[in-house]
């Protein structure tokens, strides 16, 4: 297989020859994986993307024999540096997600460690099941990594955690056998393998039995304690060898397949939102909350509450769920399978809440999408706080320590006094049911004063878990940040067991050295994401406004690496990855790969390297991270700084100009249309504009067209009476010289509902334009007098109440987003919020009852809308939806998707042709193949269109030709 390789390329040759996955051993590859969701990063040798269990054994050797260690990796969203490591780095996430056994009759099922939570629960959910361990990080954590860090989840109060759903574990030693561990019983041990593991089992059995009264005496009596190794399951009347796996973070052994009990779906879920005037409050009421028998009690703090309204994706929701100015907030969910049962449920809330001097406290929400809305919410808790501008960040490394809930007030009170005693202050969440609270200290871990904090914060923290009889790794298990720890919170007896256990499966220390035993140090800051030295200085002179991060480096280093971007259903984000599930084409990959390149990590002249080029060039700049990303990180508009850049030292290829300069050279290439459509007729020609032009053989090219000429006399700004109905159409480049038939379709919708339009005369005689396909490739200059072109002629009639109108979706929106990155003035901002979609224009004046739309009925006929991903990252969506389900008669089904996949001139590129069809694949196509023959198609892109037509054969409308046709006559 193919081997990309910098050092070990004799390792990278041997693993290349005998593995059927790929092996990396480049600098950007190595660093897209020297992070997790921690404050880590320590550079691997390589990366292995094993393709089977044959492929990860013949790992194992070949780096036992160049004396290298192996850390198995799932999701690579781990809070405490587990999968992290100087050896190479094994991606099981890639490949190996298959379910090898699926019983639907007993629930049980064994899988591949790479499989995501999501994909899983997707699978079963047809059976009546779920695996019911279900953390916030579902939609791409891992199974194998929930199995290695004994995980837990919002629901963990009534399912438990990891080890008490895994049934067997299927695993390699560290020089390759195999074996598997199960539940023992009268018919044996539960071992599948050798000699070997056989006696390995009953040593640890005799281990656990010899240390039995110290587990009792030291071992925390809290449900989350994933601490340590689970020598207490050996000490159980029925004891599974597979718990001792459970939750060892990949130090014991390599796991290969995962048998899970899977839980029946509750039929109906209801939920209690309870408000709260103070977190003390919060934390008093938590264990009479939980005397009601609830499946999950979840804090969501006053910082989320806060940050979370600034948030486009989350305001709706939480102005939803909450009354007045809460404190906090406690999510009480009551699963079950009768619905007046539950209902009682709320009302004993309700009474509870009453009883402890909170009368009317509670929100009830009982419809499933409501409910799901506020689950996204709490699930991207973690990401809300790290949405902080600035150095100083909500650091995790005391995350998530457990203490009973008869202390769990006095315990807060204890840790916020050692927060203050150390200058800062602290954000709380999660899981308040089992007295597991995930809480954060906000350091600036650049500066050594603030690592200094953060030991001595973590050694008073663990002495208060001590004194409250908590375990101090509640659910994210040991890794780096909590591995020093061990010892002292268990003693030296148990600290002693854990290494035997250690040298009985790694007599070598290979696999994933450094964690739970003879541990590396959690404030070494040669192993931190922000070692001494650190600074991302590149580029020395930006050309777009980065102010509201702190600059470029801010807003490269606002990725938390958490992973939201890796998910795999719901949302748009991140298209590329979905398709390819290569870290490299993933928001966080490319984050992480501008980071190290912006602060010489990746060498002097990384930053404007074809590496970091082929690293961003399948990024489709769907803007869908500006929106899903909770932390905000903008891959579009970094594209944009790069590529100017890059550009700037490497010079702009023939066909990035071509696309570029489309606005310039529109109006002559219409008069020229009947020649130059010859293109799409004769496949010599095609086959030429790929060679010399690069644009793909395999694409049809927009058909060139008289163009669109707007009607009326040149307005002046005098004309403008100011009543809400003045209106300029801004005709782009796309709909002028292509489908002018939309921009028609438009001015016939607008004048029927009463508006009046006014006609623009451009500074200059070629029209107006917002600079997009410039932006596209970079460069910013010509952008810039687009723009600016466009303020002069724009602004007077938004001075005198205009509104701007437009149809394309990435044109219109450039005005307010990229254009305000571009001239960050007043006058950018005037033109920004007077710009509107046609949609969005029509949808808010409609509610309002300003206007009215003479709309006939359409008999029943199904249109499926595909929504344009900056109409999705602008929250444009409900106004299109909101203005079809005004046609009578019109059935309207939306289309679950994510990027199309045409992403303008990505779609026509020989080299990511075959990627741009993938995406669309994922489910747009699908869709619209099981559409019936007569259904509308609506898309308000213009690339989309273009798409769909390439692909399925079929013509999609814009909105405005879909109201244009049901006008009522």
């Amino acid at each position: 297989m193919t081997a990309h390789m910098q050092p070990n390329s004799g390792l990278a040759r041997r693993l290349a020859a005998s593995l059927q996955g790929e092996v990396r051993f480049d600098a950007f590859t190595r660093g897209r994986y020297a992070t997790d969701a921690s404050i880590y990063q320590i550079m691997p040798a390589g990366v292995v993307f094993p393709k089977s269990r044959d492929d990860i054994a013949a790992t194992l050797t070949a780096a036992a024999e160049h004396g290298l260690p192996v850390i198995l990796r799932g999701g690579g969203t781990s809070q405490n540096g587990q999968p992290i490591g100087t050896g190479l780095v094994v991606d099981c996430s890639r490949h190996l997600g298959a379910v090898t056994a699926y019983d639907p009759e007993a629930g049980t099922v064994t899988v591949e460690p790479g499989l995501v939570l999501e994909r899983l629960n997707a699978r079963v959910k047809a059976d009546g099941w779920f695996f019911p361990v279900e953390p916030s990080t579902a939609s791409r954590c891992t199974i194998g990594g929930m199995a290695g860090n004994n995980s837990c989840g919002a629901r963990s109060l009534r399912y438990g955690k990891m080890s008490d759903n895994v049934l067997a574990i299927e695993a390699l030693f560290p020089d390759g056998e195999a074996f598997g561990f199960g539940l023992t019983g009268n018919e044996g041990l539960g071992v599948a393998g050798s000699a070997r593991a056989q006696d390995l089992a009953r040593r640890m059995l005799a281990l656990a039995d010899r240390n039995r009264d110290e587990i009792a005496l030291r071992y925390p009596k809290v449900q989350r304690r994933v601490g340590g190794y689970n020598l207490d399951a050996l000490v159980a009347p029925r004891p599974n060898l597979a718990h001792l796996l459970v939750g060892s973070e990949g130090t014991l052994a390599a796991t290969t397949a995962v048998t899970l009990q899977l839980a029946r779906l509750p039929t109906h879920r209801v939920m209690g939102v309870c408000h709260f005037p103070s977190f003390r409050a919060a934390m008093e009421t938590t264990r009479h909350i939980v005397d009601l028998g609830p499946a999950a009690v979840e804090l969501v703090d006053n910082n989320v509450l806060v940050l979370g309204a600034d948030i486009p994706l989350f305001r709706t929701t939480l102005a939803d769920i909450t009354r007045g100015q809460p404190n906090c907030l406690l999510l009480t969910e009551f699963a079950g399978d009768d619905r007046d049962s539950l209902a009682r449920d709320l009302a004993r809330l309700d009474a509870c809440m009453a009883d402890h001097g909170f009368p009317d406290a509670v929100v009830a929400v009982t419809e499933p999408v409501r409910q799901r809305a506020v689950w996204e919410v709490r699930e991207a808790c973690l990401n809300i706080m790290m949405s902080m501008k600035g150095d100083a960040k909500p650091i995790s490394f005391i995350e998530d320590c457990a203490v009973p809930l008869e202390h769990l007030a006095d315990y807060t009170d204890a840790v916020t006094a050692v927060f203050e005693k150390h200058g800062t202050r602290g954000t709380w969440y999660a899981h308040a049911s089992v007295g597991c609270l995930h809480v954060r200290p906000i350091l600036d871990l650049k500066q050594a004063g603030g690592v200094a904090r953060m030991r001595a914060i973590a050694e008073e923290t663990a002495e208060l878990v001590r004194r409250f009889k908590g375990s101090y790794s509640g659910e994210h298990g040991d890794g780096i940040s909590r591995s020093e720890f061990v010892a002292p919170l268990f003693g030296p007896v148990l600290a002693s067991a854990f290494e035997t256990v250690k040298d009985a499966f790694d007599p070598d220390n290979r696999l994933n050295p450094g964690k739970i035993v003879r541990p590396l140090r959690m404030d070494d800051r040669s192993l931190m994401r922000f070692a001494p030295g650190y600074a991302a200085t590149q580029p020395a002179a930006p050309v777009l406004d980065w102010s509201d991060w702190g600059g470029f480096g801010g807003a490269v280093e606002m990725c938390n690496n958490n992973g939201t971007c890796r998910k795999l259903a719901g949302g748009a984000m991140c298209p590329s990855y979905r398709v390819t599930r290569d870290e490299q084409h993933l928001t966080r990959g490319r984050a992480n790969s501008l980071r190290l390149a912006m602060s010489g990590q990746l060498g002097p002249d990384a930053f404007t390297s074809p590496e970091l080029k082929r690293t961003l060039d399948l990024c489709v700049s769907c803007k869908a991270c500006r929106r899903e990303c909770p932390t905000g990180v903008d891959m579009a508009r970094m594209k944009i700084e790069f590529l100017h850049h890059y550009h700037a030292r490497h010079g702009l290829p023939l066909a990035e100009r071509l696309v570029a300069e489309l606005p310039r050279y529109a109006g002559l290439a219409a008069r020229l249309a009947p020649l130059l459509n010859w293109r799409d007729r004769v496949p010599a020609l095609a086959r030429l504009s790929e060679r010399v032009l690069g644009l793909s053989a395999r694409r049809s090219l927009p058909a060139w067209r008289r163009p669109w000429r707007e009607t009326g006399a040149t307005a002046s700004p005098g004309d403008v009476v100011g009543d809400s109905r003045d209106v300029v159409l801004f005709a782009d480049t796309f709909n002028r010289a292509f489908e002018r038939e939309n921009l028609e379709a438009a001015e016939r919708v607008l004048r029927a509902a009463g508006y009046r339009l006014h006609r623009v005369a451009p500074p200059t005689r070629r029209p107006l334009c917002c600079g997009r396909t410039w932006l596209a490739s970079g460069q910013t200059g010509r952008a810039r007098e687009e723009a600016q072109r466009s303020r002069e002629a724009l602004l007077p009639f938004v001075r005198a109440g205009a509104r701007i109108v437009g149809l394309e979706p990435s044109c219109l929106l450039t005005f307010r987003d990229e254009a305000l990155a571009l001239d960050p003035g007043e006058a950018a901002r005037e033109l920004a919020g007077a710009a509107l979609l046609f949609e969005e224009l029509l949808a808010a004046d409609l509610a309002a009852g300003r206007i009215t739309l003479p709309l006939g009925d359409q008999g029943g006929r199904v249109a499926h809308l595909h929504g344009h991903c900056h109409q999705k990252a602008f929250g444009a969506m409900g106004a299109v939806e909101s203005v079809l389900r005004r046609v009578p008669g019109l059935d309207l089904r939306v289309i679950e998707s994510s990027c199309c996949g045409m992403a303008g001139a990505f779609g026509y590129r020989p080299d990511t042709v075959d990627v741009s069809f993938a995406m669309a694949e994922l489910s747009l196509f699908p869709a619209l193949r099981a559409a019936g023959p007569d259904d509308l198609v609506v898309a308000d892109g213009t690339s989309c269109r273009h798409q769909i037509r390439d692909g399925v054969d079929r013509e999609a409308l814009h909105v405005a030709r879909v109201l244009d046709a049901a006008l009522a006559p």
